[in-house]
């Protein structure tokens, strides 16, 4: 009899602490990391490099484009009069340089997207440290990074843009 008192008492023991567990209120925390790397200056700064140290390729693939489209026109124009060597010639000519465009296409890519991904993983690092630095500050119990829904009380990506532009927490 006296065993299963006890038990009920630590039933009833357990169930008072965890009732006072679930009173005290969880601080949960929210942030947009899509907002975080279209708005914040870090972000913004590294789209800008990428713009200007790859803008100069980006328009010689365009000019090389336009030049294979050109000689593609005119060798459209002329392929009926041309002699069937200098037909073949041209022919072979034009998928040689279609060719040598599609391989410049994809070293550009190729490197455009490797660029991109070392520019972004550095600002997500930075981010990551703003965030961490805000859940120790404001004594956080939890901060997550993708929900389906989160309520704007929870939402924190303002104050992460904020620190990352260099404005300092509350």
């Amino acid at each position: 009899m006296t065993s299963i008192i006890k038990t009920l008492v630590g039933s009833a023991l357990l169930l008072g602490a965890m009732a006072v567990a679930q009173a005290q209120e969880l601080k949960v925390g929210f942030v947009n990391l899509d907002r975080v790397l279209r708005d914040a200056a870090p972000a913004k700064a590294a789209q800008a490099k990428l713009e200007t140290e790859f803008s100069r390729r980006e328009k010689e693939l365009g000019d090389a484009e336009i030049r294979l489209k050109s000689a593609s026109d005119k060798f459209e124009k002329d392929a009926p009069t041309l002699a069937e060597s200098e037909r073949a010639r041209r022919q072979r000519d034009l998928v040689e340089q279609d060719r040598e465009l599609q391989r410049k296409r994809r070293e550009f890519q190729e490197d455009l997207n490797q660029r991109k991904n070392e520019e972004l993983s550095s600002v997500l690092e930075r981010a990551n440290r703003v965030v961490k630095q805000i859940f120790d500050q404001e004594k956080f119990d939890l901060i997550v990074q993708e929900a389906v829904f989160a309520s704007a009380r929870v939402d924190i990506t303002d104050k992460v843009i904020k620190s990352l532009n260099g404005g300092s927490l509350k």
